[in-house]
């Protein structure tokens, strides 16, 4: 947690998209995420709250489907970014905390979150929150790891399981570290993504 809260995320944001699972400007890097992602969230066009949203790459893969995005993120400048890089589609960025980001009533069928969890202090607590965020029927999308061998930061995906099963009726582990084209790269470390029914 504290090397992502050392992080100024603003002075990240115009080099935050150089990174081929970031910005997703390879076009083999972009259709791995795509392929997941679609597999991922509904088949009908839906409501989809995009927490820690960067830049907007996953957004846009999701508003190109039809699907209606909200992204939020603490950073202006990434706010700014996604912005530009999705208008003219159906979708709204907020600035705002990814723990409690500003929805007000509204209701969302996706939960989107990619490599934000594993940052935050307590993520029991952040995992109930999200999940009243949800519709009946909706379903949390989180994509995590575990980095590094040396000082390792992450969360565990057996760890994440564990606190989403009281929480959810329906829930799938991804293991993604074993597919290059999603990082542009081979990884030797924990990625993953679990998707969870409520």
């Amino acid at each position: 947690m504290a090397d992502a809260d050392r992080v100024d995320w603003d002075a990240e944001a115009d080099t935050f998209d150089d990174e081929p699972d970031h910005g997703l400007r390879d076009g083999v890097v972009r259709e791995a995420w795509a392929e997941r992602l679609r597999a991922w969230l509904p088949e009908t066009p839906s409501d989809v709250l995009d927490l820690g949203c960067g830049t907007g790459s996953l957004a846009l893969l999701a508003a190109e489907w039809g699907h209606h995005v909200t992204g939020i993120d603490r950073a202006p400048r990434m706010v700014e970014l996604a912005r530009a890089k999705l208008a003219g589609r159906d979708a709204v960025f907020l600035l705002g905390d990814a723990t409690a980001p500003p929805v007000g009533e509204q209701r969302f069928d996706v939960v989107l979150v990619r490599h934000v969890l594993w940052a935050l202090p307590d993520p029991g607590r952040v995992l109930r929150h999200w999940r009243g965020l949800l519709r009946p029927g909706g379903r949390l999308v989180l994509v995590e790891g575990v980095w590094g061998t040396l000082s390792p930061a992450g969360i565990p995906a057996d760890r994440l399981a564990a606190l989403l099963e009281p929480l959810t009726s329906d829930l799938r582990v991804e293991r993604l570290s074993d597919d290059a084209r999603l990082w542009g790269r081979e990884v030797a470390d924990e990625r993953y993504a679990v998707v969870a029914h409520v």
